[in-house]
């Protein structure tokens, strides 16, 4: 960033920073609010489409669900910055609805963004998101760093990519906006739109028709009989009714199946699966293929959140934190753990490992367990061989030799 562009940066976001969200931090008034599509056309699809809503709610409730730390060479850390960054990165957000806002954007759009706002010494003062719809990504072409173009009220402003978080979804060769899910879906959605409509219309037509054929020696009179008492018998949707000599009735057959909705529906849900990324099991599709719900989070974890997690994890890192932090081993990690620990079997065995092994204290399984940990021995880590700290003499150890007695020694 050359001297012109870091005053830039510098001197004049704050005035600009506060127009671009005064009315977002605004409670008393939404009329504003009203006919208005917060995340572009896009949108219209995420609420009419049941399958992509369920998979957008469980990627951003999931996300923003997950324990959010800063640590010091993995050490947590719990200052006045991480207290601000949590629970007041703004007047009307905390930090796990700003992240789910952003998913939600990501997931929609293709990128979601967030503002940063500084004090004087460089730190955080506020953090919000806003619209994606009014945001492009554009390269200076002297310093070929990477700005911002914001469009509010008619007026353009120009952000530094340091002050703003920007997530997204996979980009094309230099191109630095991420790839709209629901665009890549459009063919996929409108298919469904067109079998659901049609299924729709088939359903609500009128009910079943019939045929009447008439051999030739009926009258006329006859006939206007036989159409009277079979239009009572339609109208009253049942009845008894006689079939005449020489008159034979025939339904019409209707051209709904079900199981042809069913097999579209399917092929639906595995398109969006596909796109985001999810097991196809996640939007109820059959699958033979866990043997249990531990193999599935496992899947859904190495495969969907942990690239996901990363790039959060990255632009935290890179534009909260300072320099200096980062140097000195400062470091935000979303903790997965709690996804990964599986029914209490496969926990007991896990911490049972753990601690016999020597790489987990059991204040340490206590913790992942939500319970206070004990402090003493049970912070320390024991090795197996009826468990002693790793730091004892040896020669104090009990002797598994038969006939042979204790040399443990007093103090």
């Amino acid at each position: 960033m050359n001297i012109v562009q870091r005053a830039i940066n510098r001197v004049t976001p704050k005035f600009i920073k506060q127009s671009i969200i005064k009315n977002y931090q605004t409670n008393s008034s939404f009329k504003q609010w009203f006919g208005k599509t917060f995340f572009g056309i896009e949108n219209s699809t995420l609420e009419t489409n049941e399958n992509i809503f369920s998979v957008v709610s469980r990627l951003s409730n999931t996300l923003s669900s997950l324990p959010f730390k800063k640590y010091l060479n993995y050490d947590q850390q719990f200052d006045e910055e991480m207290d601000r960054l949590v629970y007041y990165p703004n007047k009307n957000q905390t930090l796990d609805q700003i992240i789910n806002v952003l998913e939600v954007s990501r997931d929609t759009n293709g990128n979601g963004y967030a503002l940063i706002m500084r004090d004087i010494r460089g730190q955080l003062d506020m953090l919000v998101p806003f619209n994606p719809n009014y945001v492009e990504p554009v390269l200076e072409q002297n310093s070929n760093e990477l700005w911002y173009v914001v469009n509010n009220d008619g007026k353009t402003y120009y952000f530094h990519n340091s002050d703003v978080i920007h997530v997204r979804h996979i980009a094309g060769n230099g191109n630095w906006k991420g790839i709209s899910p629901i665009a890549v879906l459009k063919n996929s959605n409108d298919f469904d739109k067109a079998v659901r409509e049609f299924s729709l219309k088939e359903m609500q037509s009128p009910r079943d028709s019939f045929i009447l054929t008439y051999a030739s020696n009926v009258d006329e009179e006859k006939r206007a009989a036989v159409v009277e008492d079979f239009r009572r018998f339609y109208d009253e949707n049942g009845g008894v009714l006689f079939q005449e000599p020489g008159v034979t009735i025939e339904e019409m057959k209707r051209n709904f199946v079900a199981t042809d909705m069913q097999i579209t529906e399917g092929i639906t849900r595995d398109r969006i699966a596909n796109v985001y990324n999810v097991p196809s099991i996640f939007l109820n599709s059959n699958s033979s293929s866990f043997s249990s719900n531990e193999q599935l989070m496992q899947l859904f974890v190495n495969m969907t959140l942990t690239p996901i997690v990363k790039q959060y994890e990255r632009e935290f890192n890179k534009k909260i934190l300072r320099k200096e932090e980062r140097v000195k081993g400062y470091y935000f990690k979303f903790n997965m753990m709690g996804l990964l620990r599986g029914d209490s079997d496969a926990r007991q065995k896990f911490y049972h490992g753990g601690i016999r092994d020597g790489w987990m204290a059991p204040d340490e399984a206590r913790m992942l367990e939500e319970m206070p940990p004990r402090g003493g021995k049970a912070s320390e880590l024991w090795i197996s061989g009826d468990m002693y700290p790793q730091d004892m003499d040896p020669t104090l150890r009990k002797s598994n030799k038969a006939g042979t007695k204790d040399v443990i020694k007093g103090d």
